[in-house]
């Protein structure tokens, strides 16, 4: 099964300023550079958020107060902004993520600082592979949303961000855990079952879009009837 390799801050940055100075589509960029175009908008809002540092990618869980996400989601749904632009503004990794805290605030959740500092992240916890092969699926899906998926699944951060970077590297092998054990414990993943992972990540990836397709419907409602 093919994977999609990392790419290097070097590349990032190029793919960046060649649709800011040089006009180059998003579609263009995307297949230049074998990644998703949600992908390069997360890029391009994080240089202009941060310039070249924001290509470099966390292995921290990024904190937001209570205030910023209240902020933001009012914001949004004043329908003056978009969804990219809120993120821009406010300095938000991704869009899922500001999808999430819409989706807490419009079912009347209270919305909560994300974090007070590392000391509240929560603690890694023993996996199978089964299951770490189904948090890497559902935080691809999720554009990355590691804080989403730490969440979901009670692991910690460094866990999910950890075992992404290893999937894209070595596919489902570097999910396995060597610990003690010699190589001959190494899972062979036949074909089927390598094809089998990629539908389940496609699968996981379309309830997501069309979970957030329709709480965007839900948005614009809510926004026409505010602006009436």
């Amino acid at each position: 099964m093919s994977k999609r390799s990392p790419k290097s801050v070097e590349e990032k940055l190029e793919a960046v300023l060649s649709h800011l100075e040089k006009g180059q589509s998003l579609s263009q960029l995307s297949r230049r550079f074998d990644v998703a175009i949600s992908t390069l908008e997360r890029w391009i809002r994080r240089y202009q958020s941060d310039g070249e540092d924001g290509l470099v990618e966390s292995r921290t869980w990024k904190k937001y107060t209570s205030e910023l996400k209240q902020a933001a989601v009012e914001d949004y749904l004043s329908g003056q902004r978009g969804l990219n632009t809120i993120c821009q503004k406010y300095g938000i990794s991704s869009k899922s993520v500001l999808v999430r805290w819409i989706k807490e605030y419009t079912s009347g959740k209270e919305i909560k600082a994300t974090s007070k500092g590392l000391s509240r992240m929560k603690q890694g916890r023993k996996t199978s592979f089964e299951e770490r092969v189904e948090i890497v699926n559902f935080t691809i899906a999720h554009e990355k949303d590691y804080q989403a998926a730490m969440e979901k699944y009670g692991v910690s951060y460094q866990q999910v961000y950890s075992w992404v970077k290893k999937f894209e590297k070595q596919g489902s092998q570097g999910l396995v855990d060597r610990r003690g054990k010699g190589l001959e414990s190494k899972p062979n993943l036949t074909t089927e079952e390598e094809l089998q992972l990629k539908i389940k990540q496609l699968e996981e990836r379309n309830r997501y879009l069309e979970a957030e397709v329709g709480l965007l419907k839900k948005l614009e409602e809510i926004k026409r009837r505010n602006q009436r």
